[in-house]
């Protein structure tokens, strides 16, 4: 099951997060179809965040084709995100090259994260990615 967390600096919305993190997961292969997401009061007491946003961080994955609710059981994984694993295969083992790189270069594992996210920021911001 997914923990979720939120960064309250980083100034996009809640629901967005939530959202973001269940397709990361998703792409991970962290979840499955049929995998249940946390009920929405269990959401609430985990990070402390208002029952609207998570409901619409649920609807939202709803609307993307991603999950599915069903009355009076939860909501649950209805479908993976378009995989090709080659080519995931081949840019993470790039990717773990580049990191150990960066190990070797001095950088701590949260600067390296901190560039990872410094360049999807950038190149969403670009509307690259």
């Amino acid at each position: 099951m997914i923990v979720f967390r939120l960064d309250r600096r980083t100034g996009v919305p809640a629901y967005r997060q939530l959202v973001d993190q269940v397709r990361h997961a998703v792409n991970l292969g962290l979840l499955q179809p049929g995998d249940q997401l946390p009920a929405v009061r269990e959401v609430v007491k985990q990070i402390t965040i208002n029952p609207n946003t998570v409901h619409r961080a649920y609807r939202e994955l709803e609307l993307l084709g991603l999950t599915e609710g069903r009355v009076g059981s939860g909501t649950f994984i209805k479908a993976s995100l378009a995989e090709q694993p080659n080519q995931q295969s081949k840019l993470l083992s790039r990717l773990e090259r580049w990191i150990r790189d960066a190990q070797e270069a001095g950088l701590s594992a949260e600067a390296i994260e901190a560039l990872v996210d410094k360049a999807t920021r950038q190149m969403k911001e670009e509307g690259e990615l």
